[in-house]
């Protein structure tokens, strides 16, 4: 059965005591403090191998995940793709219509465009942020006016000239809003 693994401090410790008996055994150390000494460098290199390997299998696990993560994206931004070219198709006819046709029908062409849109935004978990009548949020609103208005209360948003949205619980962007003042 082999030695246990000797700490250093024994060793040095021991080591005076030996040299002290003879001046030859100075030179040599004991076999007892050689098969330590092998015993510790064979554990060194043990766990000298057990790190650099645990290394190796971090970082693959590292790129693993990395590649995971970008095939998941270009497989969900795919998906929106595709749910988008019924939409860009349906731009492009209502851009080959005839300039002189009827504006109510192409109207009505552009707002089921719209309506499109808007609908594959919410079944992807868009809303848009309710502005007009809310207290104004530095969160959710971008305020790039301040009115004077006796009709609306400090604060409050009177007027969206940009639709803000929201995926979930995150900003996707905040809406630009005109703010009532206090007159």
């Amino acid at each position: 059965m082999p030695e246990p693994p000797v700490n250093e401090p024994e060793l040095q410790e021991s080591a005076p005591a030996d040299r002290g008996s003879t001046g030859a055994a100075s030179a040599a150390p004991s076999r007892s403090e050689a098969d330590a000494l092998a015993a510790l460098r064979k554990e060194k290199d043990t766990l000298q191998d057990r790190l650099l390997r645990t290394a190796a299998e971090f970082d693959n696990y590292r790129k693993r995940v990395d590649r995971e993560r970008r095939e998941l994206s270009d497989f969900v931004a795919a998906d929106v793709l595709t749910e988008l070219l019924p939409i860009l198709d349906n731009l492009e006819r209502a851009l080959q219509a005839p300039a002189g046709g009827d504006a109510d029908a192409y109207r009505q062409g552009v707002e089921m465009i719209q309506r499109q849109v808007f609908d594959l935004l919410r079944k992807r978990g868009v809303k848009p942020i309710e502005a007009v009548g809310a207290d104004f949020d530095p969160n959710y609103h971008q305020a790039v006016s301040h009115d004077i208005s006796p009709d609306h209360r400090e604060g409050e948003v009177i007027e969206e000239l940009r639709r803000g949205y929201m995926l979930g619980e995150r900003l996707l962007r905040p809406a630009m809003v005109k703010v009532a003042k206090a007159s």
